[in-house]
């Protein structure tokens, strides 16, 4: 096909994209928002959600400045311009999102007084809001780089340097979109496990009340942290996995097929956004008895089909007859891999499965048996998940080399904006369920409404999945293109550099899970101390004064920001030294290294956490909350919650911005000549 005919396509899909989400969203606020107390909790969960990424966003805007002048110095101005345009995209999808989920959440509580179905719909349309604006801004972005490298090079200079210029582009447009990430992420994650865990330990705990009791101060922290966390910090790490892997199918496909190569996967995506919008219009249940789970998964699975529908209409039509089902069928291959990630994921957390049912039996006999069985279990999960992403690795390597592994990336991402939605629907309901448990709302309501929050802790642990699926799909798609750049024809474990390079990668994402890990539990323990001191002379317990909601939330935020430096010094700065002094072929180790630690250890702390959470939902599901059986499960959950919402899902970014840092690094090193190796 003719260039010009197709290389529109992408944009005008994204924008319709956006433009659709615009709709979805008015619809979604031109619903009631309940009575006045509903309004006025939906209110303080909104200002300090808005007074969070304010104070981020003011934070990170001068590290981002200065990462923009260094590239600007060292790659171009183009390259830099790329760069602020991914950060500033990454940063309003995972504020879009949120926008929508705190105003989601309580049109959710009130819709739960008429209808499970009302409740499901609007919290799901409401995530679906988030969904479009990733997969839109994320394919709008990657398509403007592209077409302005297109418009200014292609024809002055030739393919061959056309696609040489678009690759840096695009990994500048890649590093913007990962650095944002990794500060939201890891900043989010640090917010909402340091109020949850607070929350936990002297409301559940100590103080026998249940979860989103209006009396304990630290409870608007905890939902204003599953909005900063699990919706910004959320959206802005899947745009950036999205964005990734299209961009390394892009370089690899521009290698291989020259530029139709290279649009090939824009149009994959565009396709994806088609699938995931339509799947999305049968997201209903039938009757109140049905679970809402198995209304998203119809969606799921119409969302895939149709996916693998438009892959195959795309490949035979882009593609010549030779290359065409190669492509096709690494696409196919992310797609079952998706499918796979889906149902492993939801074994090995959901409360009807037999791996949620041993915790809670492990519970029986104490926290201590619950906390083993666990652990155990998100190590068993991450080597079967492990196996499933290896075995698409290796099919997508045997149909078309690097670039069928970046294909196979393609084909998990393709449902993203579904997937996204149901993501999101997981904090909405989270946040729904805490507004009508504080205002008092009545029986079926809350019932409706505990029923979504159940069935959202497993959405979340998939989609998580699905991130890490991807994440290490992107990553090794990108450590092919490490090697072009590095000029390496292999990596030889055998010599002392790229052996201690190894070490050094396998150790970042420990180091990085150790800092993330006791950041929630520093700022955790000051929010203890807090809500203690309110609770201290019993006047909030009788009922004679309100709880300081604010404290909570500022111990949370100044604790995220403080927190967030020293995990991206380690992000940012460890390749820069392991290149240095070990070389590119050091580094090549370390990439190694990290890429196979980072994806076991996010795997196992992101299911452990959700197994953990879905097992305390199970005893209160029982009807055993004050219990020592629920105790022992909170005690978990506790243990669960900075596992599978800070440290685990920040491994994604952590990666790939590892991978892009070295592949900036070694170009610069190769050029220069520096290194021991």
């Amino acid at each position: 096909m003719e260039i010009n005919s197709i290389l529109y396509i992408a944009p005008f899909i994204a924008i319709l994209a956006l433009i659709y989400g615009a709709f979805t969203a008015r619809g979604v606020l031109s619903k009631p928002a309940g009575n006045e107390k509903m309004k006025e909790i939906a209110k303080s969960i909104k200002e300090g959600a808005d007074a969070y990424l304010k104070r981020q966003f003011t934070t990170i805007i001068i590290p981002v400045i200065i990462v923009a002048l260094i590239m600007a110095y060292f790659m171009g101005a183009f390259v830099a311009c790329a760069f602020a345009l991914g950060a500033i995209l990454s940063a309003s999808a995972g504020y879009i999102g949120m926008y929508l989920a705190v105003r989601g959440n309580v049109r959710t509580a009130n819709a739960a007084k008429t209808s499970l179905n009302d409740a499901l719909l609007m919290a799901f349309r409401a995530g679906s809001v988030n969904g479009l604006a990733v997969v839109g801004l994320g394919l709008l972005g990657v398509s403007i780089i592209f077409i302005a490298s297109y418009m200014m090079f292609f024809t002055a200079l030739g393919e061959n340097a056309f696609i040489k210029i678009t690759s840096s582009a695009l990994i500048g447009f890649g590093f913007g979109a990962n650095l944002l990430a990794l500060f939201m992420r890891v900043g989010g994650g640090i917010f909402t496990k340091a109020a949850d865990v607070g929350a936990d330990l002297v409301g559940k705990v100590e103080s026998n009340i249940p979860e989103d009791d209006p009396r304990n101060p630290a409870t608007i922290a905890d939902n204003v942290g599953d909005n900063v966390g699990d919706c910004a910090g959320m959206g802005a790490d899947v745009f950036e996995s999205y964005t990734v892997s299209v961009i390394a199918a892009m370089i690899l496909g521009g290698l291989v097929a020259g530029i139709q190569g290279a649009i090939f996967p824009l149009l994959l995506l565009a396709g994806g956004i088609i699938a995931s919008v339509l799947g999305s219009q049968i997201v209903r249940v039938n009757s109140e008895k049905e679970n809402p789970m198995d209304a998203l998964n119809r969606g799921f699975w119409v969302s895939s089909i149709l996916a693998a529908i438009i892959f195959a209409i795309i490949s035979f039509g882009v593609l010549d007859a030779q290359t065409a089902p190669k492509a096709f069928c690494a696409t196919i291959v992310g797609l079952v891999a998706t499918i796979l990630i889906a149902r492993i994921t939801e074994y090995y957390t959901s409360t009807a499965s037999q791996p949620v049912k041993d915790i809670f039996e492990a519970s029986k006999t104490g926290a201590g048996t619950n906390v083993i069985a666990g652990l155990g279990i998100g190590m068993q999960s991450a080597v079967v998940l492990a196996l499933v992403i290896a075995a698409a690795i290796g099919a997508g390597f045997w149909l078309f080399g690097f670039y069928g592994v970046a294909l196979v990336g393609l084909g998990i991402m393709g449902a993203t904006g579904y997937l996204m939605a149901m993501d999101t629907f997981g904090p909405i309901s989270d946040n729904a369920g805490g507004i009508g448990e504080m205002s008092g709302i009545e029986k079926d309501a809350k019932t409706r409404l505990d029923s979504l929050d159940a069935v959202g802790n497993t959405t979340k642990a998939l989609t998580k999945g699905f991130a890490i699926g991807s994440a290490a799909l992107a990553a090794v798609a990108l450590f092919s293109t490490f090697i072009e750049e590095a000029q390496l024809n292999a990596i030889d474990i055998a010599q002392p550099p790229v052996f201690i390079g190894l070490l050094i990668g396998a150790c970042v994402p420990f180091l990085f899970s150790s800092l993330t890990m006791l950041s929630v539990g520093k700022a955790a323990s000051e929010i203890v101390q807090e809500v203690r001191r309110q609770f201290a002379d019993g006047k909030i317990m009788s009922g004679h004064k309100k709880p300081d909601y604010a404290k909570c939330v500022d111990i949370s935020t100044k604790a995220a920001i403080r927190e967030l430096i020293a995990p991206a010094v380690l992000a940012i700065g460890t390749p820069v030294v392991v290149g240095v002094f070990l070389g590119v072929a050091g580094l090549g180790g370390f990439l190694g290294g990290a890429i196979a630690s980072g994806l076991l250890m996010a795997i196992f702390m992101s299911n452990a956490g959700g197994a953990w959470d879905n097992a305390k939902k199970l005893a209160e599901q029982k009807g055993l909350k004050g219990t020592d059986i629920h105790k022992a499960a909170v005690v978990g959950d506790t243990v669960g919650d900075p596992f599978k919402d800070t440290s685990g899902p920040a491994i994604n970014p952590l990666l790939k911005v590892a991978n892009i840092v070295s592949i900036i690094v070694a170009g610069i090193l190769i050029g220069k000549g520096i290194g021991l190796a």
